[in-house]
């Protein structure tokens, strides 16, 4: 199941290579994507604020997209030039041969494991089924740490969005689900308890990134900098002014405030990018079989543009 994951992703790259290629993006013009959760906090802030426009940023596209495996294979076409995603899957699309650097964090932790209120520990698993994203994301990895550490030998996986996640959960069809922030919140917000945040397992794990393709910055230096600059304005933004960017966000996902507000502070809101934390990443995506051994975190970060 593992490698199948990793060549259905590959698969998805592929099309979007051969049937989505763009025209390159010239002088200030950024095709920009983000993931649909308050992991990219910092860049709907930021064009909610006009930054990207005050940094002399043209954003030509905006898109959203449910899961990072999603926006992954949509980095592969030539229209989008950066993206916010959560770690895992940019280490996927840099495997499959997109040409991705690292500039920047976005945010650590942000995922949950959240169950029907019988279930009372994490052993009370054992036989159960339980909602997850595809193979490679970060939540499978950390169902993956769940599975190691508590010896769990008896589970049923049914991979699955996060929106999903959280119906399913709501209608009986799973007795559990690990999903990423903010959806965890919203389930719990439902009456299914958290039994484990990311954050308990995984210390100082980065959660998700901004990425840039290679070639805006051997093109445009400039304008890497400039993303990096508006995302660490944003983030700092964010942190200093909680209730506002809850209400942002609040409107951007559509969900009550006060959850939203819950949910960003299960996140450590950060620009920063720990090295050894990326590394510990690929080792561990490397273990499970969804990328080579070869792959090094210096050969997918630059960090030169942060201040």
């Amino acid at each position: 199941m593992k490698k199948i994951g990793g060549i259905f992703l590959a698969l998805l790259i592929s099309f979007a290579f051969l049937g989505c290629i763009a025209p390159k993006g010239e002088g200030h013009n950024i095709g920009l994507a983000v993931e649909f959760n308050d992991h990219a906090a910092c860049a709907y802030v930021a064009k909610e604020k006009g930054w990207y426009e005050d940094a002399g940023l043209d954003l030509t596209s905006y898109e959203s997209y449910q899961t990072g495996l999603m926006l992954s294979a949509a980095l592969a076409r030539g229209d989008i030039q950066a993206a916010y995603i959560c770690l895992s899957p940019a280490i996927l699309a840099c495997e499959r041969g997109v040409p991705l650097k690292i500039v920047c964090g976005t945010h650590k932790y942000g995922y949950g494991l959240v169950a029907s209120p019988k279930i009372k520990s994490i052993a009370d698993l054992e036989g159960k089924t339980i909602g997850c994203v595809r193979e490679g994301s970060l939540v499978d990895l950390l169902l993956d740490l769940i599975v190691q550490r508590y010896h769990l030998e008896d589970i049923k996986v049914r991979r699955m969005n996060p929106e999903q996640g959280v119906i399913a959960l709501t209608t009986g069809r799973l007795e559990a689900a690990f999903l990423p922030e903010h959806y965890a919140t919203v389930a719990e917000s439902q009456g299914y308890p958290m039994l484990i945040q990311s954050q308990e397992l995984w210390p100082n794990m980065q959660g998700s990134v901004l990425v840039v393709k290679a070639e805006l910055i051997d093109n445009n230096p400039e304008d890497a900098r400039k993303l990096v600059e508006v995302t660490q304005r944003a983030t700092d933004w964010l942190k200093d002014h909680p209730g506002e960017a809850a209400q942002i966000m609040g409107g951007v996902l559509e969900t009550p405030a006060e959850v939203i507000r819950r949910s960003m502070d299960r996140l450590s809101y950060s620009a920063e990018v720990d090295p050894r934390a990326v590394q510990d990443t690929i080792d561990l995506m490397a273990k499970l079989g969804y990328i080579s051994e070869d792959l090094r975190a210096e050969d997918i970060l630059d960090l030169r543009f942060q201040s």
